[in-house]
């Protein structure tokens, strides 16, 4: 008796439908790959089963069967045919998985589920049912136009986006630009709308249907690095090829954007006004731009400064040359020197008094170094903090057999903090990328200053703390100072330095 209930198909049909949904659909229902292989499984031994029995999936069942037999040929087909476009499903999303980005892929794989279920639908009309399927499609065509006719637009956003995801002319994560206007990094795309996070952190949704007939620009493509320039005007008062020398050492000097490809300099126009130069440089990718610009607006500040140039106004305005305007310091001193000048662009030196910076100005040393020259070999304790006039200074890293560049320095920054107030020794190599000016103090001209004044150690040991704090990669011997209490422990050790504990 049980052998012969074993062999009735329906029988069969229904635990085969019950092995095949608790594997598929609870016990592996965690695992993608797992539950695609049981998937395909039970739908071949489903369609081995109904062939094996005489029922033909895509064929209408014989008018002679019982209606039992009907009615559950029909349902074994309804289950075929569901089964079916599940595993071509799970194709389409498994390809998309393996093409790493299946968010831009959603709108095509819906698309494509959907053509899939729309076809399982009429097969199971047809063959289950047995409805024509063109007296169904001609009878629903009027609707269709109806329909088509209210939903211009939105279908009009639907098949655009189709175009865009074939054509790919932008991913999700690239920054685009609409008609030299929108700008903003796309996070979604679906079948209506792009959407774009602008630099303002504002969302902007753009219909489908404006893009694909919109000029776009892509500036992700082909790759994240991202093109900008500057444009300068300089008052003519020297050769063109000076200026042009100054501003690369500017591009030279500028932390922020990409040495490779080499920055450029192009003369573009001059006249009686100005000398009008290009500055071409790379950044990494194009949210870098802005951090970029500002860098070389403030170099281009402190090297024109340092040469002696003065920058143009726009175009069309008279600029008239001032005679030698007199320059008075902070406490009044005219025409001040250029150590004086160095010494009041440092913060490290704000809390000095005039006496105080007039000493340490009359005993700065000015020293040179050409092209490629060595200044500080890394790990070497400089005694003296030297001040960049002009030029610029690259600090790199030897760590095992990597050259790790941390740093370049301009005119107005300075180095040898560590070994004058911490006595340790520099992080990195120092070296001339061009000509060279400095001004050194050195540890027996700030001396006499810590023993006048012994609070100025707590001083001193309150600034280094926030510049280490802000430029940790310039200070990894120091590292240990920073910890815990820092300002203390480098007041200490710059007391210690100098001989100052009995001055506490």
């Amino acid at each position: 008796m049980s052998i012969a209930l074993l062999g009735d198909p329906i029988v069969q049909f229904c635990i085969l439908v019950v092995v095949g949904t608790f594997v598929s659909r609870i016990a592996l229902r965690h695992q993608r790959a797992g539950r695609l292989i049981g998937q395909i499984v039970f739908f071949v031994s489903l369609t081995v089963l109904l062939l094996y029995h005489g029922i033909v999936p895509y064929e209408p069942s014989p008018p002679q069967d019982s209606v039992t037999l009907r009615t559950f040929t029909g349902f074994a087909k309804i289950v075929w045919w569901i089964n079916g476009a599940w595993v071509l499903i799970a194709f389409v999303r498994l390809f998309l998985i393996f093409e790493r980005k299946p968010r831009e892929g959603r709108l095509l794989q819906d698309l494509v589920v959907g053509i899939i279920y729309l076809g399982a639908i009429l097969s199971i009309v047809g063959d289950v049912f047995s409805v024509p399927i063109g007296t169904l499609i001609a009878t629903s065509g009027v609707f269709a136009i109806i329909l088509g006719l209210a939903l211009q637009s939105t279908l009009s956003d639907v098949f655009s986006g189709i175009a865009l995801n074939l054509g790919r002319p932008y991913t999700v994560g690239d920054w685009i630009v609409v008609n030299n206007d929108i700008q903003g990094r796309v996070v979604e795309t679906n079948w209506r709308a792009t959407h774009l996070l602008s630099g303002t952190n504002d969302l902007v949704v753009i219909p489908n249907s404006v893009l694909a007939k919109t000029r776009l620009t892509n500036l992700s493509s082909p790759d994240e690095s991202h093109g900008a320039t500057v444009v300068v005007r300089i008052q003519p008062t020297t050769q063109p090829n000076v200026v042009a020398n100054v501003m690369q050492n500017v591009l030279i000097s500028c932390n922020s954007i990409q040495k490779t490809p080499e920055p450029s300099v192009a003369i573009s126009s001059i006249d009686e006004q100005a000398i009008e130069l290009q500055l071409s440089f790379r950044v990494r990718e194009v949210s870098l731009a802005t951090t970029a610009k500002n860098e070389i607006y403030d170099l281009l500040y402190r090297h024109t400064k340092a040469a002696g140039l003065k920058l143009a106004g726009p175009p069309g305005t008279f600029t008239i040359a001032a005679e030698h305007k007199t320059d008075t310091a902070a406490g009044g001193q005219q025409n001040p020197s250029t150590p004086w000048r160095l010494l009041n662009n440092i913060p490290l030196f704000a809390s000095l008094t005039e006496d105080e910076k007039e000493h340490l100005a009359t005993n700065m040393q000015r020293r040179t170094y050409h092209k490629d020259a060595v200044i500080a070999e890394q790990d070497a304790r400089l005694r003296s903090l030297t001040i960049v006039r002009s030029g610029v200074i690259s600090i790199t890293r030897r760590e095992g057999h990597r050259q790790i560049e941390l740093t370049r320095l301009a005119p107005g920054d300075y180095f040898g903090e560590n070994g004058l107030l911490m006595g340790t020794g520099e992080v990195g190599t120092i070296r001339a990328l061009t000509f060279v000016v400095t001004y050194e103090i050195g540890e027996d001209c700030l001396a006499p200053l810590l023993h006048d004044r012994p609070a100025l150690a707590e001083e001193l040991g309150a600034i280094m703390a926030k510049r280490i704090d802000a430029e940790r990669h310039l200070f990894a011997n120091a590292d240990m100072l920073v910890h815990g209490a820092p300002v203390s422990s480098l007041s200490s050790r710059i007391k210690h330095l100098f001989q100052l504990q009995q001055h506490d």
